[in-house]
C-alpha cells in the first residue's frame, strides 16, 4: 500500500483539516461555561471519573462566567502568539450540554454570534444529549449556517471493567445509541479515548479504535493518561496498583492506534497537556514537542502511516 501524507503528516490532522477548509491555522479557545457533571452533582456519583481535575477537565479554559469575555481574553492570548483571525469555541470544562435547553442556547448562541469564531466544540457526556438539546443543535445550525457544531464525547474506553473502575457512569449502548442519534442530526461526532488506563493492554486499547471505525465517527482525541494531584487515581498511583506508559511504549501505541483507524477520522489530539502544576506522573509528557517529534521520528522509520493497517470490515 503507498504510504499516505496529510499535508507534511502521515495521518489525518485536525490542523490539516481546518487548512483545508480555511486557508489559515485555526486555533480552539477552552471556554468554562459554568457547568457541573452528573457524576459530581449526586445524579450518578459524587466523585466524577477517578482521572478528572477539580476543573472538569477545563483546566486550561478561561475563568469567569461572561462567554463573550472569555473569547476575548483568549483571543488576546493567543495574538501575542501571532495567530491567525479565526477560532473554535471549546466548551471544555465539565459537562456541556448538562443545563437547562433555554440557558444552553444563550451560551452556544453567545458564541456563534462572535465575528472571530467559525464554530463551536461541545465536550459533553453521551448520556447527557436529550432531545431537546438535539433539538437545539439543529437549530442553531440553522440560525448560524457558516458555522460548524461540534460534539465531544468522552469514550476513554468501550471495556467494561476499566469503565467501571474509571467511573465512567453509564454503559457502551448509551454511547452508541448517542453517536447514532448525533449523526442523524447531521452534528459531526468527536470521540475522547483515554491511552494508558489501568490494567488495559495495548490490544484493549485497538479494539476501542476499531470500535470506534465501525460507528464512523469523525474525529478522535488521543489522549494520555496523566495523574492529577488530588484525583482519585492519584490514590491508587501513590499503591502502586497500576504502571504507567514510558514515551516509548506511549508512541508505540500511538502509532498502531492510528494504523488500525480509517483515514477518514481526523486525529485532533495524539498527546495531552496535563497542567504542570497538577501533574504527577508522567512527567515527560511536559515536553510535548518531544513526545511529536519522537512520534513522526518514529512513524517515518517504520515507513507507516495511518490507515496502513485499517480494515472496513
Amino acid at each position: 500500500m503507498e504510504r499516505l501524507f496529510w499535508g507534511e503528516k502521515p495521518y489525518h490532522t485536525l490542523d490539516y483539516e481546518m487548512k483545508t477548509l480555511y486557508g489559515e491555522k485555526i486555533y480552539k479557545l477552552a471556554l468554562d461555561a459554568g457547568m457541573t457533571c452528573p457524576n459530581r452533582d449526586g445524579t450518578l456519583g459524587v466523585g466524577g471519573c477517578i482521572f478528572c481535575s477539580a476543573g472538569g477537565s477545563g483546566d486550561f479554559a478561561a475563568g469567569g462566567t461572561d462567554i463573550p469575555a472569555q473569547i476575548s481574553a483568549g483571543i488576546a492570548a493567543l495574538h501575542r502568539k501571532h495567530t491567525g483571525n479565526r477560532f473554535i469555541a471549546y466548551f471544555q470544562a465539565f459537562t456541556n450540554t448538562y443545563a437547562p435547553v433555554a440557558h444552553l442556547g444563550r451560551l452556544y448562541r453567545l458564541a456563534l454570534a462572535q465575528e472571530q469564531i467559525i464554530g463551536i466544540s461541545i465536550a459533553t457526556r453521551p448520556d447527557c444529549l436529550g432531545s431537546g438539546v438535539l433539538a437545539l443543535l439543529q437549530t442553531l445550525r440553522r440560525e448560524f449556517p457558516g458555522k460548524f457544531i461540534w460534539i465531544e464525547l468522552g469514550l476513554q474506553t468501550i471495556h467494561p471493567a476499566t469503565a467501571a473502575l474509571i467511573r465512567r457512569g453509564y454503559p457502551l449502548p448509551v454511547f452508541a445509541d448517542a453517536v447514532s442519534r448525533l449523526q442523524a442530526a447531521g452534528i459531526p461526532v468527536i470521540v475522547h479515548v483515554i491511552l494508558g488506563l489501568p490494567h488495559e493492554t495495548k490490544e484493549m486499547m485497538l479494539d476501542t479504535c476499531r470500535y470506534l471505525n465501525r460507528l464512523h465517527i469523525d474525529g478522535i482525541k488521543l489522549q494520555l493518561l496523566h495523574v492529577l494531584r488530588d484525583t482519585d487515581l492519584s490514590v491508587l498511583y501513590r499503591e502502586n496498583a497500576f504502571s504507567l506508559l514510558t514515551l516509548e511504549a506511549y508512541v508505540d501505541i500511538v502509532i498502531s492506534c492510528l494504523e488500525v483507524l480509517s483515514p477518514d477520522i481526523v486525529i485532533h489530539r495524539v498527546t495531552g497537556d496535563g497542567p504542570r502544576s497538577l501533574l504527577i506522573a508522567p512527567l515527560w509528557s511536559l515536553d510535548k514537542r518531544r513526545v511529536l517529534n519522537t512520534l513522526h521520528r518514529e512513524m517515518k522509520k517504520r515507513g507507516t502511516f495511518q490507515s496502513a493497517a485499517f480494515c472496513k470490515n
